[in-house]
């Protein structure tokens, strides 16, 4: 979001002196690298997403609840998750919803949430309402996860407004039971959520950022050469997070300051919960809007500190606190550690950080090619993802203006923008290949979250956007290669029953790649739990490895490729 809004603070958005680069020569250098075009000029790209859309049933449309007052909560809403809530062995969507604030009328029936099953052929039914996810609150951000190791997914929802837990009943259908399990979070903005095992006891543990100290009656207004525009969070100021320990019956207990969680507020949007220094457990990244991000370590006891600016992840490499939107990770540069990727603000790069090793990280967005595109735009949802089945992880990024009347004061940017496809190629640098990917890209929407999964299972990666104010984008991959693949889904036994935090390690020949399994990503969304390898014209795999939370591998041998592989928790 906007680091010139009323509030912000310098501060919060530069590192000490004597760490800082030179800001000069570093915007310098940025501008030459990405002035370049590395595409050929008309050539199709490998990866080919078609929108499909209009044939899949899919009705939804977004609301953000705005009347014309610009509240800071509609500039932000919403996510989405991708997950099979029936164990139907299809990808189903939720999409989230906003509700009417003050000055909007209100509607009948009012904006929910929309659940929607996979019946396969990619057409879609709702099924909100029979499913039971009837609240009507104003809905941010999304994880899944089966808190209660029942062998059904579960859903939190983080809101403007109290939260909300469903617990999954096993027979497609929800009940509500944020009370009885604790998990309420009162008057806030909420933001990313993530289940984690921060001990590894077997039991999800429950991540919530928030995002600004705002209620209606703080509502400040702003303008931007005299037209109305919405405040940034640093006029309200940040919050703490909150961090819910499972007790193994159903419930949960605020452990926010004995964890150590609460020494630091912030302004939380987008979070992944990652083992950024591959010590076993699992830390917590936290994007920060307008100021440093969070990097919580974890001690492997469930105790945390935070190391953003010992890491590097706090800051770009000028030493700049950026507008952090989205946060998504994945070993990019196949050297078995997880890197990160970060969506930013208008005239901001969206990052990409290189793990190092031992808990550092560069910012190699430059040498890479991975800003290609975004420095105009503001930046949300993103996907490391392979989308082709080459080996190489590509990044899509989802884009959109919050402004939507930013055209009265600023030309080189737009509400309404297409989203942008990056390709990684075997030489370690990322290529625009928006324009030559299908015309799934051509489609202009402001775009927030945006989630992964493969909706065929075909063995490629599928795209499903939310867009705010609109119907959602869902895009095909069509890629017409025929490239290899795997899947992995983990099924845990004395770990948590959906793997959640496990390291699966991929040794395909010359190939090797890593992968962890998350609960809650990007920009306030969830997908993915099945991680995803494409090994390109590899016919084998000589060696899968799952290290599980809290202790144990499995090791699998000489195993076929085309497949979604199914493993549990000590049988081989």
């Amino acid at each position: 979001m906007n680091l010139n809004a009323p509030g912000s603070s310098s501060a919060d958005r530069r590192i000490p002196r004597g760490l800082r680069r030179s800001r000069l020569f570093h915007g310098l250098l940025v501008v030459r690298l990405f002035a370049a075009p590395l595409t050929a000029a008309d050539a199709q790209s490998p990866i080919q997403l078609k929108d499909v859309t209009r044939e899949t049933g899919i009705t939804f449309v977004h609301t953000d609840g705005s009347s014309g007052r610009r509240y800071i909560v509609e500039s932000v809403a919403s996510g989405l998750a991708t997950f099979d809530y029936n164990g139907d062995g299809r990808i189903d969507i939720l999409f989230l919803n906003g509700a009417p604030l003050p000055g909007a009328p209100a509607t009948s029936p009012p904006p929910r949430n929309a659940l929607y099953r996979n019946d396969g052929g990619w057409k879609f039914t709702e099924v909100t309402m029979a499913a039971g996810l009837t609240d009507t609150n104003y809905h941010l951000g999304v994880c899944i996860g089966d808190y209660n190791n029942d062998g059904f997914p579960d859903i939190y929802l983080s809101n403007f407004g109290p939260n909300v837990l469903y617990r999954n009943n096993g027979d497609g259908t929800f009940t509500d039971v944020t009370r009885q399990a604790g998990v309420a979070i009162g008057d806030h903005v909420g933001a990313g959520a993530c289940f984690l095992d921060i001990d590894g006891d077997g039991r999800l543990d429950l991540f919530a950022a928030n995002y600004c100290d705002f209620t209606i009656a703080k509502h400040q207004a702003r303008s931007i050469n005299g037209h109305p525009a919405y405040s940034g969070p640093m006029a309200y100021g940040p919050v703490l997070s909150t961090l819910f320990h499972n007790n193994g019956d159903g419930t949960f207990t605020d452990i926010t300051r004995s964890s150590g969680i609460a020494a630091h507020a912030g302004t939380g949007m987008g979070v992944v919960c990652a083992d950024y220094d591959n010590d076993g457990d699992t830390d917590i990244i936290v994007g920060n809007d307008a100021m440093a991000n969070f990097v919580w370590r974890n001690d492997g006891k469930g105790h945390f500190e935070e190391v953003g600016v010992l890491t590097g992840l706090a800051y770009d490499r000028n030493g700049i606190g950026l507008g952090t939107m989205g946060v998504e990770c994945g070993d990019y540069d196949h050297d078995g550690r997880l890197d990160f990727h970060m969506t930013s603000y208008q005239n901001q790069w969206a990052i990409l950080y290189r793990n190092l090793g031992q808990g550092f990280f560069e910012d190699v967005t430059a040498a890479t090619g991975a800003g290609t595109g975004t420095y105009n735009q503001v930046t949300w949802g993103s996907g490391l993802v392979d989308f082709d089945n080459d080996g190489n992880r590509d990044l899509f990024i989802a884009c959109g203006h919050l402004q939507d009347n930013v055209a009265l004061w600023d030309q080189s940017t737009s509400y309404e923008a297409r989203n942008i496809l990056l390709e990684k190629t075997g030489r370690g640098r990322f290529i625009d290949v928006s324009n030559r990917a299908g015309d799934g890209l051509a489609v202009q929407r402001s775009s927030r979250g945006a989630a992964f999964d493969d909706l065929d299972n075909d063995g490629k990666i599928d795209v499903v956007i939310l867009n705010a104010r609109r119907e959602p984008t869902i895009l095909r991959n069509v890629s017409p290669g025929q490239n290899h693949w795997i899947q992995v889904r983990l099924r845990g036994t004395r770990s948590n029953r959906d793997g959640i935090g496990a390291r699966i390690k991929v040794v395909a020949g010359d190939l090797t790649q890593i992968d962890e399994v998350h609960s809650g990503r990007g920009y306030q969304s969830h997908y993915g739990m099945y991680p995803h390898f494409g090994l390109g014209h590899r016919t084998r795999i000589d060696r899968l490895e799952v290290r599980w939370m809290g202790g144990g591998t499995d090791v699998l041998e000489n195993l076929e490729v085309d497949r979604l592989l199914t493993i549990t928790e000590g049988r081989r």
